[in-house]
């Protein structure tokens, strides 16, 4: 694993070596008040051999992906905090600076409950998944497409790039239908209906395209449109995969709370760097694998089905993760295949 001082000093050499020269300043301000506020040792200067060193380990990844498509989902502790906020539309901006065609996803589960606490609702889940009546489909269609989505969107066009906001109702993007929770107790599988809960039925991947081909970030909003016009609530996770597979894409980056996967959570030894997909579903039916690891799981294996070419679960609360995972021999996370 990379030292945070490391990762922080190949963040800047990047920053540097590919991000338009007006873009510099702001960008290595940002990367260095991330460094304060860490309160981290200061840093020996790297050697010239050492910054090479960097960039060349970098550089095959930046070739096999130029012109690729990679799907983040963007979601946990990422989207509340500040300085993992930064260091992500950073990532997202050197993807894109260096020919890589990003599409976002993005959740907002803990804005969505801190909506809701506030009206006095409380929140509940099943199998990781929201219970969603009709007054808490509005409300989550308003934090996630009408707060989130534009500052998503806003963060981004600050950083040099053209991204655009989408709701899956937008273009009949997301066409969905209602989607039953799965429980699995004493290796009994049961279906349950959790309300204006979705799943795709179809995906009209035209417009995301469309937008991609005239180089903009589509910024998409995991709502979907029903049959009678009614709107559904789906995890972005989901929504998510079936993006990425709609793409074909060459990755399927989930952004999560945690560094992985783990056979037993309690035992950090226990950390799997590699599931394979009868594993993956295994551990799901046994319940090693639970809560809202499950939707993750499911959704990697979900988007390979459908074309994509690589999924992975990697650690949102690690700065520059994505980074990290796409440029390092190294990598991070959970590779699902």
């Amino acid at each position: 694993m990379i030292n945070e001082k490391i990762q922080f000093d190949m963040a800047a050499e990047l920053l540097k070596k590919f991000l338009p020269a007006e873009m510099h300043e702001a960008a290595l301000k940002e990367l260095n008040a991330e460094r304060e506020e860490k309160s981290l040792e200061p840093k020996e200067k790297f050697s010239a051999s050492d910054r090479a060193a960097i960039l060349v380990e970098a550089l095959p990844y930046i070739q096999e992906f130029h012109g690729k498509t990679i799907v983040i989902k963007y979601g946990g502790n990422a989207m509340v905090n500040d300085e993992l906020k930064a260091s992500v539309m950073q990532d997202v901006a050197l993807m894109k600076f260096v020919g890589i065609n990003v599409v976002i996803v993005h959740g907002g589960g803990p804005e969505i409950t801190g909506f809701l606490k506030k009206l006095g609702k409380e929140s509940s889940f099943v199998s990781g998944l929201r219970v969603t009546d009709e007054e808490t489909v509005e409300i989550a269609e308003m934090v996630l497409d009408g707060k989130i989505n534009s500052e998503i969107v806003t963060l981004l066009n600050r950083r040099g790039l053209r991204a655009v906001g989408l709701s899956g109702k937008d273009a009949d993007l997301i066409q969905a239908e209602k989607k039953l929770a799965t429980v699995y107790e004493d290796g009994e599988k049961t279906k349950v209906d959790i309300g204006y809960v979705g799943k795709a039925k179809q995906v009209n991947i035209r417009i995301v395209n469309d937008l991609i081909g005239q180089g903009y970030v589509p910024v998409i909003a995991p709502i979907g449109v029903g049959e009678d016009g009614e709107s559904y609530n789906i995890n972005a996770d989901y929504v998510a995969a079936d993006i990425a597979g709609a793409l074909k894409a060459e990755k399927l980056l989930l952004l999560t709370d945690t560094e992985g996967v783990y056979k037993n959570f309690e035992d950090k030894k226990s950390f799997i760097s590699t599931l394979k997909a009868d594993e993956a579903r295994a551990f799901i039916k046994d319940g090693i694998i639970s809560g809202g690891m499950i939707p993750k799981v499911e959704a990697c294996l979900r988007a390979l089905d459908r074309g994509t070419n690589k999924a992975y679960i990697i650690d949102g609360r690690l700065p520059h993760s994505i980074i990290l995972e796409l440029f390092t021999a190294a990598g991070l996370g959970t590779e699902v295949l």
